[in-house]
């Protein structure tokens, strides 16, 4: 029986990222020896697009997108590319420390997510 869902991200600074998560997003995390950390995230759905070959991408969820990069950038997260509305929801990408690129977005779309709160 499947139990969670765990997520890498890959990252050419892996501590600076942790030091991002942590401190910036705010995700409690475990400490799976000598310094790795593994975060706690959110309740989390699945999508399966259509698409070639293998890609995978993370996007964290918010209710409000607008407070939630307000909030993000007041602890010193940095966004590129602005505010996007996609058909399935509004959508912003934040820079990570170590050069990657993270997702925000607030769905349009119905959730299983929903039926939690």
């Amino acid at each position: 029986m499947i139990v969670g869902a765990h997520a890498i991200v890959f990252s050419s600074d892996a501590e600076a990222d942790r030091a991002f998560f942590a401190d910036v997003l705010g995700l409690p995390s475990v400490d799976a020896g000598a310094g790795w950390l593994i975060f706690e995230l959110p309740p989390a759905e699945l999508a399966v697009h259509p698409g070639d070959g293998d890609c995978h991408e993370l996007y964290l969820m918010c209710d409000d997108l607008h407070a939630t990069i307000a909030e993000l950038q007041g602890k010193g997260a940095r966004f590129e590319g602005g505010v996007t509305d996609q058909r399935w929801g509004l959508v912003a990408a934040i820079r990570l420390p170590g050069g990657g690129t993270l997702h925000l977005y607030e769905p349009h779309h119905p959730s299983p997510l929903q039926q939690r709160r």
